[in-house]
């Protein structure tokens, strides 16, 4: 890898395929500085992790419930013991209304992705298709160098 790198490469297959797969050192720092190259070509960017999502669909595009943990202590109420339900706005459709209008779109960037099962990122690869300016990356694993493929091409190795 170069000592300095545009991230133009990268910038180019994101728009192009919509999501990408991508390996990182496992040091660390590579990620940040696409991500800093990704959001000064215009997109906003937006971090999370694979772990304790459950459903994505519900997740990402519709208000679901969720509810806290109980820590023990149940409701004294008429309602449920396990604890009241409380809803939660979608993650991306709510991003995505309030971006900037100077803003590319929303890059999606999900640390941990190995753990996603297969159907869970075909899911991920159609998103994009579905709304044009959401824009995914998924870490899924380690390598020497910072390294990336399309989601589907991602999908077909494993």
């Amino acid at each position: 890898m170069a000592l300095l790198t545009t991230g133009k490469q990268l910038i180019r297959d994101l728009e192009t395929e919509g999501a990408l797969g991508v390996y990182v050192p496992l040091e660390g720092g590579f990620e940040g500085r696409y991500r800093r190259r990704i959001r000064a070509t215009g997109y906003v960017s937006l971090s999370i992790t694979a772990r304790g999502l459950g459903d994505l669909a519900a997740y990402l595009t519709s208000v679901h419930g969720v509810r806290p943990p109980h820590l023990g202590k149940k409701t004294t109420s008429t309602g449920p013991a396990v604890g009241e339900t409380h809803y939660v706005p979608p993650l991306v459709s709510y991003q995505i209304e309030q971006l900037p209008a100077t803003a590319k779109g929303l890059v999606l960037w999900i640390i941990e992705g190995s753990i996603l099962t297969n159907q869970e990122l075909e899911y991920l690869v159609a998103l994009p298709k579905v709304e044009p300016r959401l824009k995914v990356v998924v870490e899924l694993g380690g390598d020497r160098a910072f390294r990336w493929a399309p989601l589907t091409k991602a999908l077909l190795s494993a």
